[in-house]
């Protein structure tokens, strides 16, 4: 795997965490979904049968800087 670089401070050393989403139905973490933001009639966000990934999350220890990456396959 290629080596973590953070991409505000070039720190070398991040520390793997997650976000935590507390809204319903979303197991504790959260997704990226493919296209912009559309709302439904609600005002919700239109998700169905669109692609959705789970994000890796990571800080810098050395400036605290978040860097987040959706993963590869679907989840």
């Amino acid at each position: 795997m290629k080596e973590l670089r953070c991409t505000y401070c070039a720190g070398t050393e991040l520390e793997p965490g997650f976000l935590e989403d507390r809204g319903e139905g979303s197991g504790g973490h959260v997704r990226w979904i493919e296209g912009a933001l559309e709302r439904g009639i609600f005002g919700g966000a239109k998700r169905f049968g669109r692609p959705r990934r789970a994000v890796d999350t990571y800080r810098c220890v050395r400036c605290g800087h978040l860097e987040m990456f959706a993963r590869a396959e679907r989840e």
